[in-house]
């Protein structure tokens, strides 16, 4: 499986805002936005203005790296959006909120969505009482997100709901803690999308 393999604190600099990417460090003055608020590289400081497509891109890649997607898997993520009644790029944002990883991570699961995605991987995850390994699986309403009976010991993940209480989940979530299960109460809304994009601009760079 292709994955990002460099350093995940490029891209929030890259980005100039905090994605998250490597959980409770976020949280701390360690986070490389507190420490180099400025795009990587050598030439890093000289801050050019974005025009045009410049800004349509970097709305894609902020989007894209928030969710930990590679260009592939969401090229066909918007596709699936365009199929969709209603606005393409709520959809989008829907689709991607919906993804097991995400939702195994806004459970607190995990301390990041990479973790999630691992955990996910290694069959430490149910969906509706039955073993789902594919990060990229889509829950609907109604469904039932938990960890594997075994796995309610594993200390990341203990360690990792222990952490997130104090940062709550979504509206659209339900979580029962002591059990390490949640539920899908509904499907995620536009104002449920924390990080702050503009999706319309994603939808104009792919409508070309």
């Amino acid at each position: 499986m292709a994955r990002y393999r460099e350093s995940v604190c490029r891209l929030c600099r890259r980005e100039g805002m905090k994605l998250f990417l490597k959980g409770d460090r976020c949280f701390t003055n360690k986070c490389a936005i507190e420490r180099r608020n400025f795009p990587p590289g050598q030439h890093g400081k000289r801050r050019s203005k974005i025009l045009g497509y410049g800004i349509q891109l970097r709305e894609k890649q902020k989007l894209k790296r928030f969710y930990g997607v590679l260009e592939g898997q969401f090229r066909l993520t918007f596709e699936a959006a365009e199929r969709m009644r209603g606005v393409t790029g709520e959809n989008l944002l829907s689709l991607l909120e919906r993804r097991l990883d995400n939702v195994v991570h806004r459970l607190g699961f995990s301390g990041s969505r990479a973790q999630a995605r691992q955990l996910v991987r290694h069959g430490h995850v149910r969906v509706n009482g039955k073993k789902v390994n594919i990060p990229s699986y889509v829950v609907g309403a109604g469904a039932v997100v938990s960890v594997k009976e075994k796995s309610k010991t594993n200390p990341l993940i203990a360690g990792a709901v222990e952490t997130a209480k104090g940062r709550g989940i979504p509206a659209w979530l339900e979580l029962n803690a002591s059990e390490f299960q949640g539920k899908v109460v509904t499907l995620p809304k536009r104002e449920d999308v924390a990080l702050q994009v503009n999706e319309k601009l994603i939808v104009e760079l792919y409508s070309k």
